[in-house]
């Protein structure tokens, strides 16, 4: 069976993968492991971790900003206004996805969207955003993170391999 689809509609298929893996596994762990219980504050982890691997845990942090904390939201007008933010950033990128049409590019903007959207509804719902994935070792530890975190910087490498990589004779060919 042959896929007949544009690289616009990978972007979008990445997209809609992207968003329920992350309501997914937020549901399975927010829900179905107990975590929507142990609310600790903003970018405080909880006192529970799962452990997992000797590397990796599964711990509920909540974050009121954006990716690493940045930006911390107080409040449900500091909240509005990442939401908003979020809104507009999803728009502007999907207009982009739309008109373009190289795979790496498609692709990773649709993981981008897809990880946005993932963090928007747990800003739009919780108020800040559910994460639990902790790597660690060695005497490093690395922040938690989610899938839609994830995503987006999986997306932004894709974004930085089209950027790097494409072939010059080809630039003109993406009306973005």
């Amino acid at each position: 069976m042959t896929w007949n689809m544009k690289p616009r509609e990978y972007g979008f298929l990445a997209a809609i993968v992207a968003l329920i893996l992350d309501q997914g596994s937020k549901m399975i762990l927010l829900y179905g492991f107990g975590f929507s219980n142990m609310s600790s504050g903003c970018d405080a982890p909880s006192k529970v971790a799962v452990d997992v691997l000797p590397f990796f845990n599964l711990v509920m942090v909540w974050n009121c900003g954006v990716s690493y904390g940045l930006f911390p939201a107080s409040g449900p007008e500091g909240t509005a206004i990442l939401a908003l933010f979020s809104i507009a950033a999803v728009a502007a990128l999907g207009w982009w996805l739309w008109n373009s049409d190289r795979m790496a590019l498609t692709v990773g903007l649709g993981l981008v969207i897809g990880g946005a959207l993932g963090n928007l509804i747990d800003r739009l719902i919780y108020g800040q955003v559910a994460d639990f994935f902790h790597f660690y070792g060695h005497g490093y530890d690395w922040y938690v993170f989610n899938v839609a975190d994830a995503a987006i910087t999986f997306g932004v490498i894709a974004l930085l391999y089209d950027a790097l990589l494409k072939p010059e004779s080809r630039a003109g060919s993406d009306s973005a």
